[in-house]
């Protein structure tokens, strides 16, 4: 119980650094934006301000999803996370879009302005340092926890340094050669690149939120376990359905005995097989049905 509750407080930790790194960068590329007049700057504070959104969204779940489970939720409250991270997807697609239409509309008009390079720079690499910093809090975080909402901020901050390492290297190359349309062209490349995650993030979420199968090498994980387990040849497995919700998995498993094995020592089979399922795949619940072999298995 004490390791669980010291999950759950890095959890919110993680979730709450990532809300504070994103509320000041934002204030700072809409300035740099404005000062500057670039478009790929207003896009990348756009971006940054879909991180934000994403980031009160992800506390949120984190909040949920560590409550325990009652009688409105009798299997917990995981999917929270799953519902955080499909959002965030589509908070990075619209992020995405938007910079597209705008950049799209400075090369139709073929009116880019005249920008003051110096500062964007200097906003764009420090984004990327802290966005560096915060997304590797929130990956590892994520992965000790099992938390797809983590994971998907994690994401979202990753595409912010892409696309800020891009606007900073589309900012030097107009600084050294004065030519001002390279700003929407670039701001496009970055948000196809946006695109791109977004749709990554919200299939997976989806999946999770629909209850989709675990990935194919889970369930090879599995039947490793088992067929590998001592005297396995005396097992079969008649049924295996696992889904993710949130941070936890769900594995229903049937396995067929000889029927002249004794309950007790099915049960101990079990067990063991359970346990090392959970030392395999992290949180995991499982319902175990045993059941003897019969002339139709």
């Amino acid at each position: 119980m004490t390791i669980q509750m010291d999950i759950i407080k890095k959890k919110k930790l993680a979730a709450g650094l990532s809300i504070t790194s994103n509320a000041v960068i934002i204030v700072l590329k809409f300035t740099a934006g404005v000062l500057s007049g670039s478009i790929s700057i207003i896009s990348e504070a756009v971006h940054s301000l879909s991180d934000f959104l994403a980031s009160v969204l992800t506390f949120f779940a984190v909040m949920k999803s560590s409550e325990p489970a009652d009688s409105d939720h009798p299997f917990g409250h995981g999917k929270y996370e799953d519902m955080s991270g499909f959002i965030e997807g589509g908070l990075i697609i619209f992020a995405a879009l938007y910079i597209i239409f705008e950049a799209g509309k400075k090369l139709v008009t073929h009116t880019p302005p005249e920008i003051n390079t110096t500062l964007g720079i200097a906003v764009m690499l420090f984004s990327a340092a802290a966005n560096f910093i915060v997304s590797t809090i929130l990956f590892k975080t994520a992965e000790k926890s099992n938390s797809i909402s983590l994971l998907a901020d994690g994401e979202h901050l990753r595409t912010d340094i892409y696309s800020s390492i891009g606007v900073m290297t589309g900012l030097v190359l107009i600084k050294i050669t004065g030519i001002n349309i390279l700003d929407p062209i670039i701001a496009i490349l970055v948000a196809a690149f946006i695109l791109k995650t977004g749709f990554s993030i919200s299939r997976q979420t989806l999946n999770n939120l629909l209850d989709g199968s675990l990935p194919k090498k889970d369930l090879d994980s599995i039947k490793e376990i088992i067929h590998s387990y001592e005297n396995s040849s005396t097992l079969k497995i008649k049924n295996l359905k696992a889904r993710r919700c949130g941070p936890n998995t769900d594995i229903e498993l049937t396995l067929i005995f000889p029927p002249d094995m004794a309950i007790s020592r099915c049960h101990n089979v079990c067990d063991a097989i359970e346990d090392l399922i959970r030392k395999k795949l992290g949180s995991v619940t499982i319902i175990t049905h045993a059941e003897p072999e019969t002339t139709e298995d």
